[in-house]
């Protein structure tokens, strides 16, 4: 992330940390332990919480649910600080390191999505190797967020100079994507899902930009939480992991197809069939999610790696400062 939060303006920001942006999915009818999870929010996320939703995982470990999809990873970040939010189970962890660091008590609990789900696309004839984007306008989000970040170790993997490229902000992945299509960047961040349709948008998948399997070792999004939460509510955050384990099992199956269809169809109606299809290919081809929960020090460790190179965290953290893993643990043995 591009801006460093002191604990005492993260917990200012923790009341009104989901004014905006946030979509919310609270059972009608739902009796049991209450917890509040706030995820990412993109097309993958927003489905995958319908998805548990529908299938009632986190209800079946006797949890009343409400869930919210959040934009802004600042926003959730704030949120579970202030303790307005008991856990994260699936958005970015990058800007805990330097929150840790500043002093908030967070801790990562365990994987979401173990890869990056994004690559890089272009539209212009002109662009025909990573080497090919000096010079030229990439949409990559804000600068200093984990996707700028990714890209830039990916151009430094093949020997391209970041700095001789010209980064732009114009939203969400989406966002660049259309650009691409449209002509207006000469590159841009989206989906993996969509490399197979990609020319149906007037794009294409730049050659080694595929970073689903360029950068396998860097952890896309995970599970985290306060001390705070961890101390109070560890019985709640054990079932809500088990939820997700269940949930990432299931998905990863032939036999969740039809659920999950039915779930990004609800959530994005208008959508073409061939995009709810795509989306699922890519979950049976990279199986993407962490199954077993768990993170290694060295997973942590790469993750840091990009806030030092990106010069918002000042130093490595140990990883029992960052981490506890025993509530992954924890959750494998109710699913047992």
């Amino acid at each position: 992330m591009s801006q460093v939060l002191s604990r005492r303006e993260l917990l200012l920001k923790g009341s009104a940390a989901f004014a905006l942006g946030a979509v919310s999915i609270r059972p009608a009818f739902a009796a049991g332990q209450a917890v509040k999870i706030a995820n990412a929010s993109g097309a993958l996320n927003q489905t995958m919480t319908q998805l548990m939703k529908n299938m009632r995982f986190l209800e079946s470990f006797g949890l009343e649910p409400e869930m919210m999809n959040v934009a802004d990873g600042t926003r959730i970040l704030a949120g579970v600080v202030s303790g307005g939010v008991d856990i994260s189970a699936a958005s970015g962890f990058g800007q805990l390191f330097p929150a840790i660091e500043h002093g908030a008590k967070l801790k990562v609990l365990a994987g979401g999505a173990l890869v990056p789900t994004v690559s890089l696309y272009t539209g212009k004839p002109y662009i025909n190797s990573l080497k090919d984007l000096e010079g030229r306008t990439v949409a990559s989000g804000s600068i200093g967020a984990l996707v700028y970040q990714l890209v830039c170790v990916l151009l430094r993997k093949y020997n391209v100079d970041p700095t001789k490229v010209r980064f732009v902000n114009i939203g969400s992945s989406a966002d660049g994507f259309r650009a691409v299509s449209q002509g207006t960047v000469d590159a841009g961040v989206a989906a993996t899902a969509l490399i197979a349709d990609a020319a149906n948008y007037h794009a294409r998948l730049i050659p080694h930009g595929n970073m689903t399997l360029e950068l396998p070792e860097y952890t896309y999004q995970g599970a985290w939480t306060s001390d705070q939460a961890i101390a109070t509510k560890r019985d709640v955050l054990v079932k809500a992991l088990a939820a997700y384990a269940k949930l990432y099992r299931f998905v990863q199956t032939p036999q969740a197809k039809d659920p999950f269809i039915a779930a990004r169809r609800s959530v994005f109606p208008s959508a073409p069939a061939q995009d709810h299809e795509s989306e699922w290919n890519f979950i049976q081809q990279y199986k993407p999610f962490a199954v077993n929960l768990a993170l290694t020090p060295d997973r942590l460790s790469k993750m840091q790696e990009l806030n030092l190179g990106s010069q918002v965290q000042k130093s490595m953290l140990p990883f029992a400062q960052v981490a506890d893993m025993s509530l992954a643990a924890d959750a494998l043995k109710l699913l047992h």
